[in-house]
């Protein structure tokens, strides 16, 4: 077998495929030809397309995500991430997962203070059925500028075509193979951070009590953006007052994320709502939530188990910020305090 190299992660090896790649499965609607139901699936499909629901419905969600042509104002476009944060080189691997590779972006400071950075890694929000790494460009960069860090922006596959385990497969997996081999991207893993927004939030909330089942290095603190911590949505007041009119995690969003990625795991599954996790010995955590997003009660609640479990938080809830206040740059002055709040906090794991 040949060595790994940096170069060689840059290319998806003979054989394998990059599984986050955007794919079309004919499985979603798929029906048999020889299901005996056949005559009315096809009655149905006379007058609506696609026969099933869950087609419609992530179509929207999808089309709306990326654009459909509309143009935006260029008033309202904010900086992109190489312009508000420039001093950050960035490459791209593919590194291993079970089914093939995943791409990943990889984070560096241009001039880093140190020849091994610590590592940082990260995962996308979108809902968990939306979202790439390039999505997050400026929230990578912010994260490895201003930790002085290298960040792993991984990419997993997306429900409803990959449902709970397997996009947190691909993040654990993502995280495993960095915890051994972290060192041929230039960082130093004895000091490893997961950090995440939103849908990414609730990976990195998780991965710390996967790690403890199943034998591997617990990283040293998680970081949460828009912190997800449970999918007992409607338990929480915040939840019940903002959700039915609420924007981005409105109620129906939040129903149809539920249904698209958890399946027919149990809502309180510890990997799926990692509130719900024994928590003893759990790492720092840095929880962000703005105190508009409707899930921040959760959020808040989570924090104060890992404190009641002898943990560490450090929590930030701006006053009247929205879920995502953190993800444009110069929108929101909150979205500047938030990452100092993740520097500051995470001095003392990363610098030591």
């Amino acid at each position: 077998m040949s060595a790994v190299t940096l170069d060689s992660l840059r290319c998806i090896p003979a054989g394998k495929v990059d599984v986050t790649a955007p794919v079309t499965i004919d499985g979603l609607s798929y029906i048999a030809a020889d299901d005996p139901a056949m005559p009315m699936y096809r009655v149905i499909a006379n007058n609506r397309q696609p026969v099933a629901l869950r087609d419609l419905m992530i179509a929207p969600v999808r089309t709306g995500y990326i654009g459909d042509g509309h143009q935006p104002d260029p008033a309202l476009v904010p900086p992109s991430g190489a312009q508000a944060v420039p001093d950050v080189a960035v490459d791209q691997v593919y590194l291993p997962v079970r089914d093939g590779v995943a791409r990943c972006q990889l984070y560096r400071p241009s001039s880093p203070a140190e020849a091994a950075p610590p590592v940082i890694v990260y995962f996308h929000g979108g809902g968990f059925t939306v979202g790439s790494s390039e999505d997050c460009d400026f929230v990578a960069r912010k994260l490895a500028f201003t930790n002085n860090a290298v960040v792993v922006s991984a990419n997993y596959r997306s429900a409803p075509e990959f449902a709970f385990p397997v996009p947190f497969d691909d993040a654990f997996d993502i995280y495993t193979w960095v915890v051994e081999h972290g060192a041929l991207l230039g960082g130093d893993t004895a000091r490893l951070v997961v950090a995440g927004d939103s849908a990414g939030s609730n990976f990195a909330a998780a991965l710390p009590l996967r790690a403890r089942a199943e034998g591997m290095r617990v990283p040293d603190a998680t970081v949460m953006l828009g912190a997800f911590a449970d999918f007992q949505f409607e338990r929480w007041p915040s939840f019940r007052e903002l959700a039915p009119r609420g924007i981005v995690y409105d109620m129906a969003f939040a129903g149809f994320i539920r249904g698209a990625y958890v399946g027919t795991t149990a809502w309180d599954h510890p990997w799926v709502s990692p509130i719900e996790g024994d928590l003893a010995d759990y790492p720092l955590a840095v929880v962000v939530a703005g105190t508009h997003d409707p899930i921040v009660d959760s959020a808040r609640a989570f924090a104060c188990r890992i404190r009641d479990a002898g943990g560490r938080t450090v929590d930030y809830f701006p006053e009247g910020m929205p879920h995502g206040f953190y993800f444009f740059p110069g929108v929101h002055p909150e979205e500047d305090v938030a990452y100092r709040v993740v520097a500051e906090a995470l001095a003392d794991v990363l610098d030591r």
